[in-house]
């Protein structure tokens, strides 16, 4: 069961929540990261190199390390993204001052050093915490390229690759899971039709590892933007099973890709048609989902929205290609209800990269020299973790309507765990930016007795956390709650974002 997207016409939304019902754990994968070669991202991003004045480890940025661990991200993603067809990974290693470099053509047609490389990311991933999740090269590579790449990361015997690690430092293999075969093959990856790409996959997925995939890992195919559903049922009908993991799916919030608007100083037109693309995630996870469960009715292959997130014009006086925006209440709202609509899907939904984590796109961090600032999605990310591998509770209610010339949107978003302590947590989300709205939880079944709450929210909708002013949008302490014979009324402000949790 999922969040229901009907109107109702009451003033209080009722919410029915289901704790008896059998429900998927919410894979801590959803909340995942992405880091591509893209403007300052990881170039003046999270790698300073180990002479800089910022204080690093190994050239990566500590603060920024710490800010993701607080996050606890579950895996980051990397080199990309369209870079990562261009991307060939044996230049990336060994002695940095050997190292040919690299015109990204893709973004800015900067030249790179090729100084962070393998082993630079893989040992950041230690230092995070976190799974990495290798994009390999497809469109411009060779199979025995990605095959090799694997076998350097991953095999602990002896072999050339295992052999050519050791001598570039690295004793154990990093045991890499995740492996995504190209990116974006419609478009950057290399224009391919469908049913080419799907034997393009087929061909590198034998290749990457043996008979039973011995060394586990997860084989992610290249999949569908937004709503291209023959690319998934292409795939789906025509890649075995036993060679395939999971499929993804891009989308990004865009107003128009033509003319995508401020980041900042948007209109309240160009609000709604955000929300309108961002609510669209509802739709393109469930019909992409049915088509899977056509092919894969037991739910074996992970649909793995791998891009996500809102892309608007670059701030004023930056590289165009560096794709640099800032980050205001707008996008925490785009981020709570996009990871309740996953949520809601964990049976399906079980890995999410949002797009991208450091300086580019929708941002959870933003740095300028030495300084760095969490935005409000960094933020979001904070307060929903208590979802991350909690068992879903299963909801259903009729939103009210946020509308706006004559056009209507669902203004209430929610979904609910429970952890492995017993806590339940309800994440609520008003994207309505003039009305309070007010919702009823019947917990009587739930075993609360104790309620505490959070929320993020700001004066003003364009509202961000700048370098002058870090700390302007923080979470606060909610109380705009009560309870009283078993049912729980809570007063969602216009424009915020909400975490209860239950004891």
């Amino acid at each position: 069961m999922t969040t229901a997207s009907v109107f109702s016409q009451e003033k209080t939304t009722k919410i029915t929540i289901n704790a008896d019902e059998k429900s998927p754990v919410i894979s801590k994968h959803i909340y995942g990261h992405f880091a591509e070669h893209l403007g300052r991202c990881i170039y003046d991003g999270f790698y300073v190199g180990d002479s800089s004045s910022i204080a690093n480890t190994d050239g990566i940025r500590n603060d920024i390390v710490e800010a993701l661990k607080e996050l606890q991200i579950p895996n980051l993603r990397w080199p990309g993204g369209c870079f990562a067809d261009t991307y060939h990974w044996k230049d990336g290693i060994g002695p940095k001052e050997d190292r040919p470099t690299i015109v990204n053509t893709w973004w800015g047609g900067v030249t790179e050093d090729n100084s962070f490389g393998t082993h630079d990311f893989l040992n950041m991933c230690e230092l995070l915490g976190t799974e990495p999740y290798l994009s390999g090269n497809v469109g411009s590579g060779t199979v025995q390229e990605l095959a090799d790449w694997v076998q350097y990361t991953n095999f602990g015997g002896i072999s050339p690759m295992s052999k050519l690690r050791e001598e570039n430092g690295r004793k154990e293999p990093w045991k890499v899971k995740f492996w995504g075969i190209g990116n974006e093959a419609w478009g950057c990856g290399g224009n391919m039709t469908a049913d080419y790409y799907a034997n393009e996959y087929r061909k590198y997925a034998t290749f990457i590892s043996d008979w039973e995939n011995t060394g586990g890992l997860l084989r992610i195919a290249s999949g569908a933007s937004s709503d291209d559903y023959n690319w998934t049922e292409t795939l789906m009908k025509n890649i075995p099973k036993s060679l395939l993991g999971g499929v993804a799916l891009h989308h990004y919030s865009v107003i128009d890709w033509k003319k995508k608007g401020d980041a900042v100083t948007f209109t309240d037109a160009q609000y709604f048609r955000t929300m309108e693309e961002a609510l669209k995630m509802e739709e393109l996870v469930t019909k992409h989902a049915a088509i899977m469960d056509k092919y894969d009715p037991k739910k074996k292959v992970d649909l793995i929205v791998d891009e996500w997130g809102g892309w608007y014009e670059v701030e004023k006086g930056t590289n165009p290609g560096f794709l640099y925006q800032q980050n205001t209440m707008r996008d925490a709202l785009l981020a709570g209800a996009t990871l309740n609509i996953f949520n809601n899907h964990a049976d399906r939904v079980r890995m999410a990269n949002l797009a991208q984590a450091v300086n580019v796109l929708q941002a959870v961090i933003l740095t300028d020299k030495a300084k760095m600032i969490l935005t409000p999605t960094y933020h979001i990310m904070n307060m929903y973790k208590v979802h991350q591998d909690a068992k879903l509770l299963p909801l259903a209610f009729e939103s009210p309507k946020y509308t706006f010339e004559g056009k209507s949107l669902p203004a209430v978003s929610v979904s609910a765990s429970k952890d492995k302590k017993g806590s339940i947590h309800v994440s609520l989300v008003n994207i309505d930016p003039t009305k309070d709205n007010e919702v009823e939880i019947d917990i009587t079944k739930l075993g609360i007795k104790n309620v505490s709450g959070t929320i993020l929210t700001s004066k003003n909708l364009r509202d961000y956390n700048s370098f002058d002013e870090p700390n302007k949008i923080e979470p606060q302490i909610f109380k705009k709650f009560k309870v009283k014979k078993g049912l729980l009324k809570v007063t969602i402000p216009a424009f915020s974002v909400i975490v209860l949790e239950g004891k």
